[in-house]
């Protein structure tokens, strides 16, 4: 695997200047930038006109991640050149199929399960599925649980929905070569010499009681405890309230339901003063239990650093060579000006020569472990570790 990393900002342009070698080889080039940066057609051209042959996914951010660097406002390129792995996308159009389930379904049935290696005419099976999706236009648990269905036993999945700083006014995925809003696309990685490790920690506290989610539908959540969800929400936030949904970042719900499965983390998309109701990334099932929960600084950087050690882990005997690190938005939000110190903790257990690629978004796709189900989360460190042998 040859990988390089290159970064534009508006001050600074492209650095490096040009691409290297591994620009007419690339088979794939993760992109992850602003909105504002993703809609220049002038970037875009750039990046077309210097990788002519590669996948182009990527996704606009709330902040990009470059090495162990985290910015605003620019846009990363990390261009990968396969050795023994081959590539296939599928894209869905949620206008069309604004159903998440369906979506997840139609862009699992629409990745072929085996390939053809022209060089060696051996066929490779399907072994991992990264996906990005529009961050604000679908039910992230119902889309997991659509993809899940259809993917083959034993095909791993991880990804993120892509994020609009804490704006949350549109976001954009890749779309043959366009980003565009409503997009989700899916790229699948085929070769039995490819290793993925992955994980994915949090590092929140909870506090409160714990509520009894007693109306919901799908990811609207209207009642805890048979009172307004929203006016319960407000009187925890107090002073921060004024600023929902963005400040809902800093303080997101815990689910549970009662059969001792891990808890996972939902953040809020957007509120409904008329309705009373909050809609959330992922699904807030009726009958399940809901607590709060606040940001632990130094628990932040410690699950970064599980997610590191449980993906590097699950490489086995392999050493990461491109790690994709999807981590959500209200991290960011909370850590502040030590948002890299979770980077660099995820570099301390990764090592030097693993490539450092990824974006803070508003959800992200994976197993808290290998084995465990593929789940929507929220206000995790999702890492996805890839090597060839």
């Amino acid at each position: 695997m040859n990988i390089e990393q290159r970064m534009w900002t508006q001050t600074a342009g492209w650095i490096p200047a040009s691409p290297s070698g591994v620009a007419r080889l690339a088979q794939l080039v993760l992109v992850f930038g602003a909105p504002a940066a993703l809609g220049q057609a002038h970037l875009r051209d750039a990046i077309r006109s210097d990788y002519p042959d590669a996948h182009i996914f990527g996704c606009s951010t709330a902040g990009e991640i470059c090495g162990t660097q985290v910015s605003d406002d620019s846009l990363v390129v990390t261009a990968v050149h396969f050795e023994h792995t081959q590539l296939r996308s599928a894209q869905v159009d949620l206008a069309h199929t604004p159903d998440s389930f369906q979506a997840g379904e139609s862009i699992a049935q629409a990745l072929p399960r085996s390939v053809r290696d022209a060089a060696t005419g051996a066929d490779e099976q399907l072994a991992h599925v990264l996906v990005l999706s529009d961050g604000l236009k679908v039910n992230g648990s119902d889309f997991v649980a659509g993809l899940m269905k259809h993917l083959p036993e034993g095909v791993t999945l991880t990804g993120g929905l892509a994020g609009d700083g804490a704006r949350f006014n549109k976001t954009l995925v890749f779309d043959a070569g366009t980003p565009r809003e409503g997009a989700v696309a899916a790229l699948g990685l085929y070769g039995q010499r490819l290793k993925v490790g992955f994980g994915s920690l949090g590092g929140w506290d909870s506090f409160g009681p714990d509520r009894l989610v007693t109306r919901s539908k799908a990811n609207v959540l209207y009642e805890l405890d048979g009172q307004s969800a929203l006016g319960l929400y407000k009187q925890y936030l107090g002073e921060h309230a004024k600023g929902l949904p963005s400040t809902g970042l800093l303080f997101p719900l815990s689910i549970r339901d009662d059969s001792g499965e891990t808890p996972v983390v939902r953040t809020i998309l957007s509120v409904d003063e008329a309705a009373q109701s909050m809609t959330f990334a992922g699904d807030i099932p009726e009958g399940s239990y809901a607590r709060l929960m606040k940001a632990n600084f130094d628990r932040l950087i410690d699950g970064a650093t599980g997610a590191a050690r449980t993906s590097h882990t699950a490489l086995g005997s392999g050493t990461a060579e491109l790690a994709l690190l999807i981590s959500c938005v209200g991290r960011k939000l909370v850590l502040k000006q030590r948002i890299e110190e979770e980077v660099e903790a995820v570099r301390e257990v990764l090592g030097e020569g693993a490539t450092l690629a990824g974006f803070y978004s508003y959800g992200e796709i994976s197993p808290f472990t290998p084995g465990a189900r593929c789940e929507l989360h929220n206000q995790t460190m999702t890492i996805t570790a890839l090597s060839e042998n």
